[in-house]
């Protein structure tokens, strides 16, 4: 299973099916992304698509009756409007019509009375609406999908329909278990476990025909694991996410000193960029270290002597010869990247916090912890980012502390202007489930006991930045072992249990993916298990700071009485 490629396959089919000729292809916002993130514009260019248009962007009078127009857009109400007027007064000399999901009957009879002159030459579903962040990884795009711990109602609508258009795309008619201490996830469960029933048609795929078990679609939800998305990240695309933020394959670098103007804007595809392709896993070390092997191998074509030593070095190495930039393709993006990473890791002092957050997560030593915490956050040199990050993982930690020192440290954060308010938010975002895991680790002090438990223990430890196991490494060991999954993840419907392992898994994550657990199915599949991940976004620490500030909005503050005054605070800026 690769999101990627099943994208591209249904854009290729479309253009196809128009024929041969010049074509331009009209889509709306989000059909804009999913196309971008599965194909270069070169790449369209190639396919003899010339023009794009968005179908919500205003409309031109200028007539192109020699162009097929490809229409490529979601099947809302707004869209279809939008649709009929373009058909009532056609613009173009015919038009092969996509929509990206299951579309009402009664809309496809208002779009033919619409058109007058029978422009339209075909009208399919094409189950194309989720972006492909990367091959094993997808997301809906909804920045915060709770409000007061329950459903926004369009978020909710949103997300069943994208999973149920993976569910097509993978011709998939899976098993559904959900969360059981989760009521979002078993509302969204439920609404794809109806539509699947509602659409038999659709979803008349054959069962394996060697009586293994069927696909699974497992729902989860962020709040069981609110640890993972708050951890600094060391491997490349995480790293990037977290420091300089990924939005869909973008990357912003016009804040950045000595940037290139040709890269204040990065792509980052692992279709289009192979040195991505290949590094997006590796950790931080281990890219600096190819890059200068890249180096190394042209200068003993150039025959220069000099030593490349350190990030600066590469950076004067590709200044004083252009023609290695130009050979090696995209290696002076990517040092670009390397070299503004480096620059954040100095800045904001991130080794000693990396260290501190993953001893935090990983076992129980109060006394200590709570000295070099106060310590970090009362230095000014310390953004009030990593401050924040830093007492969020304390609090939840040892919130149940007999000694716990939280309401100290919100103290020393507000005094220095920061959000001290978001600290008792999360308190009311985790889950009960996992506050009780939470709770269960601070009785135990030896941490190479911890096994099964939320925050995980040192067992595998590669180094002390990388010593966190995400809560999802768990799980989907559980499933594909064959675990008895029914008292934690009950089946939706009345389908019996299969207690043999799913050949194919895709995970959902209400409230967000991070690229950590995206590494973590990554290596799964590496193992040849085929899983893929979705979320309803990919989050950083940042957006998730801001998706518990709205999931909380209308939920009543009912945790420690020492946290009371920090709950209604005035937003700081951090």
């Amino acid at each position: 299973m690769n999101v990627i490629r099943a994208i591209q396959l249904y854009v290729e089919k479309m253009v196809n099916e128009a024929g041969p000729g010049m074509k331009m292809l009209m889509m709306d916002r989000e059909t804009v992304s999913i196309v971008s993130m599965a194909f270069a514009q070169s790449e369209m260019l190639q396919k003899e698509v010339y023009l794009f248009e968005r179908i919500d962007s205003g409309r031109s009078n200028e007539r192109l009756k020699y162009l097929k127009c490809i229409v490529f857009i979601r099947p809302t109400r707004d869209n279809v409007l939008r649709l009929q007027t373009e058909l009532k007064s056609p613009k173009y000399g015919s038009y092969f019509i996509n929509f990206s999901n299951i579309i009402p009957r009664t809309e496809i009879k208002s779009l033919a009375e619409s058109d007058e002159s029978e422009s339209v030459r075909e009208v399919k579903e094409t189950y194309a609406d989720y972006l492909p962040e990367n091959p094993n990884l997808f997301s809906f795009n909804i920045p915060t999908c709770l409000r007061a711990l329950s459903w926004e109602p369009e978020a909710l609508d949103r997300s069943a329909q994208g999973l149920i258009s993976v569910l097509l795309s993978f011709k998939m008619r899976p098993a559904i278990r959900f969360k059981a201490s989760s009521a979002a996830a078993q509302t969204l469960a439920k609404k794809v476990h109806e539509t699947i029933n509602k659409e038999t048609a659709l979803f008349s795929f054959r069962p394996p025909e060697d009586g293994s078990a069927p696909p699974l679609l497992l729902i989860l939800d962020r709040r069981d694991d609110p640890i993972t998305p708050l951890l600094n990240q060391w491997t490349y695309q995480a790293m990037v996410h977290e420091l300089l933020t990924i939005n869909k394959q973008r990357v912003d670098l016009s804040g950045a000193q000595g940037v290139p103007k040709e890269l204040k804007e990065i792509v980052l595809s692992s279709e289009q960029d192979e040195f991505y392709a290949a590094n997006l896993y590796s950790n931080f070390g281990e890219i600096a270290t190819t890059i200068k092997g890249l180096m190394d191998e042209f200068q003993k074509k150039v025959h220069d002597q000099k030593k490349i030593e350190s990030i600066n070095d590469m950076k004067n190495f590709v200044e004083t010869y252009p023609q290695f930039k130009k050979m090696s393709g995209t290696v002076n993006k990517h040092l670009v990247l390397i070299s503004e990473l480096s620059l954040q890791v100095s800045k904001q002092q991130l080794f000693e916090i990396s260290e501190l957050e993953q001893e935090i997560a990983c076992r129980a030593d109060h006394s200590t912890q709570l000295q070099r915490v106060k310590r970090l956050v009362s230095d000014e040199k310390i953004s009030l980012h990593n401050a924040l990050r830093l007492i969020l993982l304390y609090s939840m930690r040892y919130e149940r502390h007999a000694n716990c020192g939280t309401s100290g440290l919100l103290k020393i954060l507000q005094d220095r202007g920061g959000r001290a308010h978001i600290v008792p938010k999360m308190l009311e975002y985790i889950s009960a489930s996992a506050r009780q895991e939470l709770f269960n680790l601070v009785k135990i002090t030896d941490a190479v006991k911890l096994t099964r438990n939320l925050i995980k223990g040192l067992k595998g430890v590669e180094n002390v930045y990388t010593q966190h196991n995400c809560v999802l490494k768990e799980t989907i060991e559980e499933v594909l072992k064959g675990r008895p999954l029914d008292s934690s993840y009950p089946i939706m419907g009345n389908e019996l249990p299969y207690r043999r392992p799913p050949q194919e898994v895709i995970v959902f994550i209400i409230g967000g993916a991070t690229y950590e657990e995206a590494l973590t199915v990554h290596r799964f599949n590496q193992e040849g298990y085929n899983v893929i991940l979705g979320g309803t976004t990919i989050h950083n620490a940042e957006s998730f700071i801001e998706e518990i500030t709205a999931a909380t909005v209308g939920v009543p503050f009912k945790h420690s009485r020492s946290l009371q005054q920090f709950h209604s605070a005035p937003t700081g800026s951090a």
